[in-house]
């Protein structure tokens, strides 16, 4: 794999992130139409992209690398737990719950698919979509306990989990699965139009990530040790524990570099939403967005060189 080629293209992908800061900036992009874009990228765009991106022969060796990559991505993420409950247990709790949960849970599909694409293709999004399944439902059930307390609320945390199972990305990998597993091909017409709006996904995801990162001002985001603390375990700390586990299991080279990727991303989008939704603070939910974004245009392409 050219690495210079590889980071070349995840380069372009932060260009486009200009572009949406610019087109925010002009009002081009206003809130309203950003949040119209992200139900559009995530209940279509990015399930018809699963969907086409599964559209191979069935294949032993990949269904074998699928599993691995699903066993990496929930280590992945109960290796977080464990970190992220001994470094902040000193925290307040309204802060300690953002903290956790940003270092727990990455930017896996939203930003985590556009990458893969431009590194692997289609096959990057067939395991990008398997990773993103223990995602969904650690974060959509650990993620609300953590929140609202490990004892309490068992009946909202088992309506998460019900919802993260019916999630539009697990059931279009599902869907997809299934097209695998039996050889079956969309028609033509179907497996066109759906490569068609699925390719919409990456150019939308990084217009949205840059409008996003146009509301925070500048001299505001960077206040506060505890960014820059959250930064280092989101962006670096993780992935690269997350990187020396699959080493030290063998994992094949593509798996690895798969899950460590996706590890590395940044803080996912929906810290702010849990953290608004139940009362803990928000606004170092929204500063560690911003800045992890802002910084994995950095760290990213160096995790990239690492692997490749």
């Amino acid at each position: 794999m050219d690495s210079v080629l590889v980071i070349t293209k995840v380069f372009t992908l932060f260009l486009v992130i200009l572009v949406g800061v610019y087109a925010s900036k002009k009002n081009i992009l206003s809130q309203e139409v950003t949040n119209k874009l992200s139900s559009l990228v995530l209940n279509i765009a990015m399930p018809l992209l699963i969907i086409s991106s599964f559209e191979f022969d069935f294949d032993g060796q990949m269904l074998k690398k699928a599993g691995l990559v699903f066993l990496g991505s929930v280590i992945a993420h109960l290796l977080a737990i464990l970190v992220s409950h001994l470094i902040y247990r000193k925290y307040p709790s309204s802060r300690g719950q953002v903290l956790k949960f940003a270092t727990i849970f990455s930017n896996c599909s939203f930003m985590g698919y556009p990458v893969l694409e431009s590194i692997f293709g289609k096959i990057g999004i067939f395991y990008g979509s398997i990773f993103v399944i223990p995602f969904n439902i650690i974060s959509l059930s650990y993620g609300v306990m953590l929140f609202t307390g490990a004892g309490s609320s068992k009946g909202e945390t088992l309506k998460s989990l019900k919802k993260a199972l019916l999630h539009p990305g697990i059931i279009a990998t599902v869907i997809g699965m299934v097209l695998f597993l039996f050889s079956i091909k969309l028609p033509g017409p179907v497996q066109e139009a759906a490569e068609m709006v699925g390719s919409l996904n990456s150019p939308l995801a990084m217009l949205i990530v840059g409008a996003l990162l146009a509301r925070y001002k500048l001299s505001e985001v960077f206040k506060g040790l505890s960014i820059y603390f959250v930064s280092l375990m989101r962006l670096v700390i993780i992935p690269l524990l997350v990187y020396g586990i699959m080493v030290l299991l063998s994992m094949p080279g593509d798996v690895t570099m798969v899950v460590v990727i996706l590890s590395a991303m940044p803080v996912a989008v929906t810290t702010v939403i849990f953290a608004e939704q139940y009362g803990a603070d928000s606004g170092l939910a929204s500063k560690s967005v911003g800045v992890t974004t802002l910084l994995s245009i950095v760290t990213i392409p160096l995790f990239i060189l690492l692997l490749t």
